[in-house]
């Protein structure tokens, strides 16, 4: 068995679609209308037909779960996030005791989007601001082999 990625529910393939492409910078692997595969997720319209449940099963904004991306400038992209009037957002940005800042925002069918710093970025930051490898990893909970590597 071989897992293929998740697949989201959407009401209209369209907004879906442009949402993901034009606002989350994502690619289409596939797209053959009601169904569009991006790497790692898809997004497939008329969920409810396809599986033979009952439309009103299929629950909007239940925040049992996320669509996890990440980037090296988290500030660049919350930047063209907020040029974004109509986008509704979880949260704006948050930093975690491990030093990770993130953002979290609605896609058109309010599945959440989680958009993080990779960990790389918070180490190397971490590393610019004077900390060593041992408090980069106390800090990161990562293993000081792996902080070292991003020693500057």
């Amino acid at each position: 068995m071989k897992y293929q990625g998740c697949l989201l529910a959407v009401r209209d393939i369209s907004a879906s679609k442009n949402f993901y492409e034009n606002v989350l910078h994502q690619n289409a692997v596939m797209d053959i209308g009601g169904h569009v595969a991006f790497e790692g997720f898809s997004l497939q319209e008329g969920y409810a037909d396809i599986v033979g449940i009952a439309a009103d099963c299929v629950k909007e904004q239940s925040h049992n779960f996320q669509v996890y991306f990440e980037v090296e400038d988290l500030e660049q992209a919350y930047a063209e996030l907020k040029r974004l009037p109509s986008l509704q957002w979880v949260h704006e940005i948050r930093e975690y005791p491990w030093g990770q800042r993130d953002i979290r925002v609605y896609d058109p069918d309010k599945h959440i989007v989680e958009i993080a710093e990779d960990m790389t970025t918070v180490i190397k930051r971490f590393f610019a601001q004077g900390m060593s490898a041992e408090e980069v990893a106390k800090r990161t909970m990562y293993p000081a082999e792996f902080v070292k590597q991003y020693a500057l």
